[in-house]
């Protein structure tokens, strides 16, 4: 057995409990939502990895520990901006927070012009939810100030683009509660930006999700992870931009494209291609390597022995002291 099977095997896929006073329970894409007194929710980054609104056959060593580092330094770190759901990280792959009262909305912020953007733009396009776009314009080419592109929260399948005007006409929030969400959203990307600057990056977009908490606008879910976010290297942008080369970046942007490139976008009658070992532990890598990036050090990783009661008995022992 070739090392990429080994820590394939390694990798936390799913996970199954039923702890004290469990309400509910729900299977994301990536992660596994434990729903406890109706008011606390227990969050396991488990390592799948989607593509397309699809959940690809295989794990990635390591990636649910690097998203739940990474979206847990941000919301230590924004909560100047607005308040999170965050209490607690007891596991390297778990975090335990409040529950809120989720709003169906992604607030997508785009600096550039890359990924679904650009797809829709070299297709014609020239307005993306509302957003006006000059022609002439080059894949990864920056924008002239960053745009909110909201997309629909969809539980499973496709979330759909939809522009500021529409969320109001539908009755999904008031003006008064987009306007300050829209506020919010890029007070984050301009924190998140000036942070990646001083880490030679370059948060190129990315997606927030809010909801509310007493009635409170309160961040929820990721921040700024490679799941959420891309991001370019910032030294190599102007050279590689100038010379229409392809953008070093950080992001699942290159998953995306692989897929893409064996005939898989999701769509109707499409089936994933295999993911050879050597692909598995490329992801693993570039996961690796933006946790370094954004973190100013290379990721202590963590044992997968045991790793299922592990993760039961620090997540009893961190609700006991709640």
């Amino acid at each position: 057995m070739n090392k990429y099977k080994i820590m394939e095997l390694q990798a936390l896929t799913s996970t199954n409990y039923y702890f004290k006073n469990q309400t509910a329970f729900y299977r994301g894409k990536v992660r596994d939502v434990y729903t406890i007194s109706n008011d606390i929710l227990v969050i396991v980054a488990c390592d799948r990895i989607s593509a397309f609104d699809h959940v690809l056959p295989r794990s990635i060593p390591f990636k649910g520990q690097v998203l739940n580092a990474v979206a847990s330094m941000f919301l230590e770190q924004t909560q100047g901006i607005i308040p999170n759901w965050k209490i607690s990280t007891p596991d390297e792959q778990v975090t335990i927070g409040k529950r809120c009262d989720a709003i169906p909305i992604e607030f997508v912020v785009r600096n550039y012009l890359t990924g679904h953007a650009w797809r829709v733009y070299k297709e014609g396009g020239r307005i993306i939810c509302g957003n006006k776009l000059p022609d002439g314009l080059n894949e990864n080419d920056k924008l002239l100030t960053p745009i909110i592109t909201p997309a629909t929260k969809a539980m499973s399948g496709h979330d759909e683009d939809i522009s500021y005007n529409e969320i109001i006409e539908q009755g999904i929030l008031s003006k008064v509660r987009l306007d300050e969400l829209c506020d919010k959203a890029m007070a984050l990307f301009n924190l998140g930006t000036q942070y990646a600057l001083s880490k030679n990056l370059i948060l190129v977009d990315t997606k927030y999700e809010f909801g509310l908490f007493n009635n409170e606008a309160t961040l929820i879910d990721e921040i700024h992870t490679p799941d959420s976010s891309r991001f370019f290297y910032a030294d190599s942008y102007h050279k590689l931009q100038n010379e229409g080369k392809p953008q070093r970046q950080l992001s699942k942007e290159f998953v995306r494209e692989w897929l893409m490139e064996n005939n898989f976008q999701g769509l109707e009658g499409q089936i994933v291609p295999d993911m050879p070992d050597e692909f598995v532990n490329n992801i693993s890598n570039r996961y690796q390597e933006l946790f370094s990036a954004m973190i100013g050090s290379d990721i202590v990783k963590r044992n997968y022995d045991n790793i299922l009661d592990t993760i039961e008995n620090r997540v009893n022992n961190a609700l006991d002291l709640i």
